[in-house]
């Protein structure tokens, strides 16, 4: 079923498709009380690929992957966890360097942290997951999709980019401005502390990356629902090229939203998404 049409005036239709394999499904997202991403109750360690990746489970059922995005943590998902933990079992990440998950390494790559995904569901003895992934995250759940196809049943995208510089993202010239002076001046720096070491490799991951081919969205085999906000910092029209390149794809740009449409809009999100995954959708 084709979904893009040459207005956005499909994104009605598609709120139609999906939300009729959604009933049933939590129609108001009340912020819970729980400390989502310090809930030790929760949580636990998993030593995968030379670090320790910090995860908390919520509910029981399919697994579901939520990966997070950039200087972010668990916490990103505090308006997800609670709609979805109703039928899945959810496995919520810091990734690599992020929140917990303290990485004591030179480099960081999208590559890399989609590889330390992969690691972590085998050492669940998960064979394979749905996966929600947000801005960076949404770049993650895309390389996971293309590097490691049989670990992802579908995938949920929002926010993300394949390319780190104009033509992706809609950002005014001060923040451009602000990010190099930033570069030039730690470039040569030697860091002191941990801290300042892992916050320069963590700014330094969207200054350069990623760097994902438009040609290689074409190997994901799973079928995909790319998503962004009609005010997102991501170009809508980077956005509706990742869509066209995915083989099974389907696009939401969400109305009046920025780039966290799963926090703008969390009771349509969670509708949607969880529609689109229990659907048999195919494109």
């Amino acid at each position: 079923m084709h979904i893009m049409r040459k207005t956005y005036s499909f994104l009605l239709a598609l709120s139609i498709f999906f939300s009729g394999f959604a009933q049933g499904f939590a129609q108001t997202v009340a912020e819970a009380p729980v400390s989502y991403g310090n809930n030790l109750q929760a949580g636990r360690y998993y030593n995968i690929r030379g670090f320790k990746m910090y995860v908390e489970e919520y509910g029981e059922g399919k697994p579901l992957l939520l990966i997070h995005g950039n200087g972010s943590s668990i916490d990103a998902f505090k308006k997800t966890i609670p709609g979805f933990e109703k039928n899945y079992r959810v496995i919520a990440t810091d990734s690599r360097a992020h929140g917990k998950s303290a990485d004591e390494g030179d480099s960081l790559s999208f590559e890399m942290m989609a590889d330390d995904e992969a690691a972590l569901l085998d050492s669940m003895s998960i064979d394979s997951a749905y996966v929600i992934g947000y801005s960076d995250g949404g770049i993650i759940a895309l390389e996971l999709a293309i590097r490691h196809p049989d670990k992802v049943i579908k995938l949920a995208s929002t926010g993300a980019d394949i390319c780190p510089d104009s033509t992706a993202k809609a950002i005014v010239a001060s923040y451009w401005i602000k990010e190099k002076k930033y570069y030039d001046e730690n470039k040569n720096k030697i860091f002191t502390n941990q801290e300042e070491k892992n916050h320069w490799k963590v700014k330094m991951l969207d200054w350069f990356q990623p760097n994902i081919p438009l040609s290689a969205m074409q190997s994901i085999r799973c079928p995909a629902l790319i998503i962004g906000g009609d005010r997102d910092i991501i170009k809508i029209e980077h956005t509706v090229q990742i869509y066209q390149s995915i083989p099974h794809a389907f696009l939401w740009i969400v109305p009046d939203s920025g780039h966290a449409t799963l926090r703008e809009h969390a009771d349509d999100f969670n509708r949607l998404v969880e529609g689109f995954f229990h659907s048999d959708s195919k494109r």
